[in-house]
């Protein structure tokens, strides 16, 4: 190191006073741990020194983490592992299980064990209902509040819906995932009776007839989406089902917990930011980014300091596409400007602008994949003692006895 005692520090300079690799001060400058500048002739990132001491001093966090009373149950899954940079199921390296099999057989796989095939296939009621409750939507309804209402309506007329024993929930799961696609309305080419799912969704998604190797993509980004291990929507819908929820309500739940920019919605802004770096040059959109403190949207993952090889995989395949030329080279020149790994959010953001699909298509995307997830854990969690995530709280408040309140005014 040469300039420790200087104002600004390099990349390089900030990795060896924290002790971390290259990646992680690039992770921190994502979730907004650390600002960075451009240098001066436009090469590379400069610190400030006070800055990054204050990190350092902190153990790697701004602020000191509020004290914990209780941290809930440590939860065994047979699910997700997340080691090593890279994400496993059951086992298998995500990203290999997206190049071998289709959705419908890697969900079957994440809630069985087993690739045997099956048929996901909405049953008749369910899906009336959800399409007379989605239809009845104003027009400005967006896609993923259809979702929502279409699990809540498929529900609600399932009678046999409380039954949580995986016999009964497989093939509910099943029929809901479908379910959950042919609520929505068609956009593009309709689908031939008996189409994959994939092919059924992106029907719903994108105006553009597909290719094969498009299909192939939107295939790869919903089984690469299908569980995170315990992500907030995850730790909600597991918690629905420790109390027994029953399919429909665990999957509504975690659609609830999606919404949101840090969760299902980090797409959509991934996408506006694809869209800003089109439009204008990238460096100076990575410039506002930066001079504002805003984390880039679509980059870093903390879990992925040398890169979320989920996005890698799927920006990899979409490089091949020819559609997604014009594309990959906005993201290329964010990449270049950030000096930043993008993440699986930047992927999905890259595939709905190729494709033209609709605004929040990537959220619907992302929703239909995670539904699986949050099926193999309740599956998980039905065999738990219930009732497990109750919390507990440490109050603030007047100490009692206080008099009951009067109203105020006349």
């Amino acid at each position: 190191m040469t300039n420790l005692r200087g104002t600004r520090l390099s990349t390089q300079e900030v990795a060896d006073l924290l002790g971390v690799r290259l990646e992680t001060v690039y992770a921190y400058v994502s979730r907004g741990l650390l600002s960075s500048t451009r240098a001066a002739g436009g090469r590379g990132s400069t610190f400030d020194r006070a800055e990054v001491e204050a990190l350092a001093g902190s153990g790697g966090r701004r602020r000191a983490a509020p004290q914990r009373t209780w941290r809930g149950p440590v939860v065994d899954t047979d699910i997700t592992l997340i080691d090593g940079g890279r994400l496993y199921l059951r086992g298998v390296d995500a990203v290999q299980l997206a190049a071998a099999v289709g959705f419908e057989p890697a969900a079957q796989w994440l809630w069985t064990g087993d690739l045997e095939p099956a048929a996901f296939t909405p049953a008749p009621e369910p899906l009336a209902a959800a399409r007379a409750a989605v239809d009845a939507l104003p027009p400005s309804a967006d896609l993923v509040g259809r979702l929502r209402v279409a699990v809540a309506a498929a529900g609600s007329v399932d009678p046999l819906r409380y039954d949580v024993r995986e016999r009964a929930v497989l093939p509910a799961a099943q029929g809901l995932l479908a379910t959950m696609v042919e609520a929505l309305p068609v956009v593009g080419v309709q689908p031939d009776d008996g189409a994959p799912l994939t092919r059924r969704l992106w029907a719903r998604l994108s105006p553009q007839p597909p290719t094969d190797r498009l299909l192939g993509c939107l295939d790869a980004a919903l089984v690469l989406l299908m569980d995170h291990d315990l992500a907030v929507s995850t730790v909600a819908a597991r918690t629905a089902a420790s109390v027994r929820a029953h399919p429909y309500a665990v999957v509504a739940t975690g659609l609830a917990a999606m919404e949101g920019p840090l969760h299902g919605g980090a797409s959509t802004l991934a996408r506006e930011l694809l869209r800003g770096a089109h439009e204008r040059d990238p460096r100076l959109v990575v410039a506002d980014h930066l001079r504002t403190g805003r984390p880039l949207p679509g980059f870093g993952h903390p879990l992925y300091p040398d890169g979320d090889p989920r996005g890698r995989a799927l920006l990899d395949r979409l490089a091949d596409e020819p559609v997604a030329d014009e594309v990959m080279d906005v993201v290329r020149g964010l990449v270049e400007a950030s000096d930043l790994h993008p993440n699986v959010d930047l992927a999905l953001a890259a595939l709905g602008e190729s494709t033209g699909m609709t605004r929040d298509g990537g959220e619907v995307v992302f929703c239909v994949a995670r539904s699986v997830g949050w099926v193999a854990h309740a599956l998980e969690e039905y065999d738990e003692t219930p009732l497990r995530f109750r919390g507990e709280g440490r109050y603030r408040g007047p100490r009692p006895p206080q008099p009951v309140p009067t109203p105020t005014g006349d």
